[in-house]
């Protein structure tokens, strides 16, 4: 993710947790983001435990379908 897209993805940050955490729970997962932290390589995105794949692959499709995230 480049700078411009993670200065886009903070502004709305806690939004994006409690829909991250809405979408994991759809999938009836134990796993809960607890917040986001930019650096200058993109986002981080940290969860209470390890996540397993199907968990990632929920996360991300949830980030990429953002509407302010501009594909590069």
């Amino acid at each position: 993710m480049n700078m411009e897209n993670s200065v886009n993805f903070m502004k709305d940050s806690s939004s994006y947790i409690t829909n991250i955490n809405r979408a994991l729970k759809s999938i009836k997962s134990d796993i809960m983001a607890d917040f986001i932290h930019a650096n200058n390589r993109g986002v981080v995105i940290t969860t209470n435990k390890v996540t397993g794949n199907l968990n990632l692959q929920t996360i991300e499709r949830y980030v990429k379908n953002i509407n302010n995230i501009k594909a590069i």
